[in-house]
């Protein structure tokens, strides 16, 4: 099988990859990056981690010269993901209605997926006045919202200004952010999650569809697969074992708390003992409803289809490779 050189971010569940410790796959180099790799751009790159919204759009576009496979290698809850004043008065998404909402990017998956709450409990589009910007100083100034038409209730932060700063001094009532600024856990920060029981909500969210919201997903530049298909699935089979070797060590190795052995037996609790399946049956509720949004956010205008977003798989073929005993 051919060298691939891959890049995503540094999640743990990857890491027996770019340490070449799954057994036969030792012929992908990962590369571990800081930022997302861009897949369309960066043409060296032979897949990666990609962000599951562009994806979705790009192939909407017609552009299908990146393939993704159903490995969402980023995954989580938004609920934790909006912060307010810590003397705010709002409490849930309902009470963001007409208020002054900052966002870290607009089309992202993970802020989609965020709106989607807001959505869930009434809180449309037009209801709300929207800030995209750096959440920081220390992030960089980009165009955050990108070439999309946009209501005009929506717009970049004034001059650059960090909306942490437009935060403080009461300019922006709420800020959804997929990862808090610095200090926000300490003692006297001056914010705090919207929602006062952040896991409660999520659990509420779970239990009500059944899924973890999906963010980024492992995609292959299309060539590749053109010119060997197999790929397709011997990188979701590698995957597979990377998860569960970290699986494995994670209740020996990584005490990310004291409390860590705790933590991983409410998460069982609630979710099994695989909370990130792969695979298309396991995610089919999930990219339905991620498509949903997207459309009804003005993001997208037709629903893909599960054939036309993951050509190289069926659920068939997806639940043979996750199944079939892989020896790490």
């Amino acid at each position: 099988m051919r060298h691939l050189r891959l890049a995503t971010r540094h999640w743990d569940h990857v890491m027996p990859i770019a340490t070449k410790e799954v057994s036969g796959y030792e012929n992908y180099d990962l590369e571990t990056r800081a930022l997302t790799p861009d897949l369309w751009t960066e043409r060296d790159l032979d897949g990666g981690e990609t962000s599951f919204s562009r994806y979705v759009r790009a192939r909407a576009a017609g552009d299908d010269s990146v393939t993704a496979l159903p490995v969402f290698i980023m995954r989580g809850f938004r609920h934790r993901c909006i912060i307010t004043a810590t003397d705010s008065p709002l409490e849930t998404a309902a009470d963001l209605r007409g208020k002054r909402i900052g966002l870290t990017g607009w089309a992202d998956s993970g802020n989609t997926w965020t709106r989607a709450i807001l959505r869930q409990d009434g809180v449309d589009i037009a209801d709300a006045d929207w800030r995209v910007g750096a959440l920081t100083a220390n992030h960089p100034i980009i165009d955050r919202i990108g070439p999309i038409d946009v209501p005009e209730n929506i717009a970049p932060t004034e001059n650059d200004e960090p909306m942490v700063d437009m935060l403080a001094r009461g300019a922006l009532d709420a800020v959804m952010t997929p990862f808090m600024p610095p200090g926000f856990y300490d003692e006297g920060s001056p914010f705090r999650p919207l929602y006062r029981n952040t896991q409660q909500a999520e659990v509420d969210y779970y239990a009500s569809t059944g899924f973890i919201p999906g963010i980024h997903v492992l995609a292959v530049q299309t060539r590749i697969l053109e010119e060997d298909p197999e790929q397709a699935t011997a990188l979701v089979a590698a995957f597979e074992a990377a998860k569960i070797i970290s699986s494995e060590r994670r209740g020996k190795l990584l005490d990310i708390t004291p409390w860590q052995n705790e933590a991983m037996a409410t998460a069982t609790r609630v979710f099994g003992s695989d909370w990130m399946s792969y695979g298309l049956s396991e995610n089919a509720t999930m990219i339905a409803a991620f498509q949903t949004e997207l459309i009804a956010q003005g993001l997208l205008y037709n629903e893909q289809g599960v054939d036309q977003l993951f050509p190289a798989f069926d659920a068939v073929t997806t639940n043979a490779v996750l199944t079939k005993g892989i020896t790490v």
